[in-house]
C-alpha cells in the first residue's frame, strides 16, 4: 500500500495513548543492528523497566527451573494468596525474539492481583537461536511439571488456564492446541487469555492499514519476526503457526480475545474470534478503542491497560467458577 494512504493512526489514539508515545520518545533510543539481537534485547529491557516498576506485591513470589527436553525453562511464580482456585500460566510478548520475565513483570502481577490466581510466568527460548516448535514444546512442558509437581510448589495443577500478549498470545493458544490434539494431561485448561496476538494471517486490511515506527509493526518488521521464528518457508502452514489451519471447531478452551483499535494484527484477533463464534466455541471478543498494539505494558501511564488485565482475569475467573 502507498504510505499515503495509510490511516493517519497518530492522528486518532488516545490522549493517553499519545503521552505514552511523548514519554517513549524523550528517552534515549537505541539503535542496534537488524541482526544483532543480543542489543535489541538489551534496549528493550531497559525500555522497559520503567514501565515495570510498581506492581502489586504477592503473598509469594519463586524462580523456578523447569528440566525439559529443550533444558531447563526458568519460570516464576507470582502467587496472591495461599489457596489459589487455578493456575495461570503467562506467555510473554516480544515477537519470538525479545522479552523476559522482567519486561512482563508488572502485567503478570496485575493479571495475578486481579484473577487471585497464581500465575507462572514462562521464560521460554527466544529466536532464532530457538526456532519453531521449540517454545511451545517448552510451554506445554512447563505446565506438565506443575501438573505433576503443582503441590510441592503450592499450586492448583488440577485447573490451568494459559495466557499471553502478542506473539505470546500465539504461542499461549498453540500450546493449548497441542496439549489437545497430543491428548497430554496438564489437568483440565479452563480458558486462555489472549490479547492482540496474530494467528497466522499473512495479509489483511489491518496490516495494510495500521503500523508503522511507532509500534515496530510494519510488513517489514512482522517478516523479520517470522524469518527468525520459522525453521523454513512450509512452517507458515503448520497448524501451530496458522492456527487457522488447525481444527477450531471443537474443544477449544473458552476463549478472552482482546483487540486493540490501531494494531496491524487487530484482524488476526477478529478472525479468531468470528471462527470460534460460528462453529459455537465459547469466547468473548473485546476491542480496546483509542491504542495501539503492546499497550498492555503502560498500566502506569494508561487506565484501559488494567482494565484489559482486568477484564481478562474476570473472563478466567467465570471460567473456573462455572
Amino acid at each position: 500500500m502507498k504510505p499515503d494512504n495509510k490511516i493517519p493512526v497518530l492522528d486518532r489514539i488516545s490522549g493517553q495513548m499519545r503521552e505514552v508515545l511523548e514519554f517513549q520518545a524523550s528517552l534515549p533510543q537505541a539503535v542496534c543492528a537488524a541482526d544483532d539481537y543480543a542489543a535489541m534485547r538489551q534496549a528493550y529491557n531497559d525500555e522497559r523497566r520503567y514501565w515495570n516498576e510498581g506492581g502489586p506485591q504477592m503473598l509469594r513470589t519463586e524462580e523456578v527451573a523447569v528440566p525439559t527436553a529443550w533444558g531447563h525453562v526458568l519460570t516464576r511464580i507470582y502467587a496472591p494468596q495461599a489457596q489459589p482456585g487455578a493456575t495461570l500460566f503467562y506467555v510473554h510478548g516480544g515477537g519470538f525474539i525479545l522479552g523476559n520475565l522482567d519486561t512482563h513483570d508488572r502485567i503478570m502481577r496485575l493479571l495475578a492481583h486481579f484473577s487471585g490466581c497464581t500465575v507462572v510466568g514462562i521464560d521460554y527460548s527466544l529466536s532464532p537461536q530457538a526456532r519453531f516448535p521449540q517454545a511451545i514444546e517448552e510451554i506445554v512442558a512447563v505446565c506438565q511439571f506443575y501438573r505433576r509437581h503443582g503441590e510441592r510448589y503450592g499450586l492448583n495443577g488440577e485447573r490451568i488456564g494459559l495466557a499471553g500478549d502478542s506473539a505470546g498470545a500465539m504461542l499461549a493458544l498453540a500450546a493449548a492446541l497441542w496439549i489437545r490434539d497430543r491428548k497430554i494431561d496438564c489437568g483440565t485448561v479452563c480458558g486462555l487469555l489472549l490479547w492482540y496476538g496474530l494467528y497466522g494471517l499473512q495479509d489483511s486490511a489491518s496490516r495494510r492499514l495500521y503500523g508503522g515506527s511507532w509500534d515496530g509493526l510494519t510488513q517489514r518488521d512482522l517478516a523479520s519476526y517470522d524469518a527468525a521464528y520459522l525453521r523454513h518457508a512450509d512452517d507458515r502452514d503448520s497448524p501451530y503457526y496458522c492456527l487457522f489451519n488447525n481444527d477450531l471447531t471443537r474443544d477449544v478452551p473458552p476463549c478472552f480475545i482482546a483487540g486493540a483499535e490501531f494494531d496491524p494484527l487487530l484482524d488476526d484477533s477478529l478472525a479468531l474470534s468470528q471462527t470460534l463464534l460460528a462453529h459455537g466455541q465459547p469466547c468473548q471478543y473485546t476491542l480496546y478503542p483509542g491504542v495501539l498494539h503492546a499497550f498492555l505494558h503502560y498500566s502506569r501511564q494508561m487506565n484501559i491497560a488494567g482494565a484489559a488485565l482486568r477484564d481478562g482475569a474476570h473472563y478466567f475467573l467465570q471460567q473456573i467458577n462455572r
